[in-house]
């Protein structure tokens, strides 16, 4: 009996030692960074961004905002849609009215997500910008008074 269980754990001495590598691996790497590397500060050439020899004239670009990223996850959502649609096409027949269904309930709930998205603003990209008229609208008055004022100027 004792050497049945002796057995079951040779099975895991490969993994074992495999681990015990990594784990020597992963501190032996990090030891020689701290032995090897140069110790010296940087100066402040060094820490400058290069372009090719050129001097930047300037400031590094902002960070993407967070939006940027919903963004990207949403149409990641929508593909994983479009991948999961190929295989309903493909056996569309076989699935009869009960696939059907399932698809239409599937893709009902995808687009619920994107109205509940679009109505929290996730797809807008910064502050609302309203359209201010520059001139009234059109009417005679309004002509007249202009070329009117246009006259009094010339004059």
């Amino acid at each position: 009996m004792v050497l049945v269980e002796l057995m079951n754990v040779d099975q895991y001495l490969p993994i074992l030692g495999l681990l015990i590598v990594g784990v020597l691996f992963a501190s032996g790497s990090f030891v020689a960074s701290a032995l090897l590397a140069p110790h010296k500060r940087p100066s402040d050439a060094k820490l400058a961004p290069y372009e090719c020899g050129i001097v930047p004239e300037i400031d590094q670009p902002q960070r993407f905002p967070v939006r940027f990223y919903l963004v990207a996850m949403i149409f990641v959502i929508f593909d994983i849609e479009v991948v999961f649609m190929y295989p309903f096409a493909v056996v569309f027949k076989q699935l009869g009215l009960f696939g059907l269904v399932e698809v239409l309930v599937f893709s009902a709930t995808v687009f619920a997500a994107l109205v509940f998205l679009v109505s929290e603003g996730a797809l807008s990209w910064g502050p609302v910008k309203h359209l201010v008229t520059g001139m009234p609208s059109r009417s005679s008055s309004s002509t007249i008074v202009r070329i009117g004022a246009d006259s009094n100027k010339a004059a």
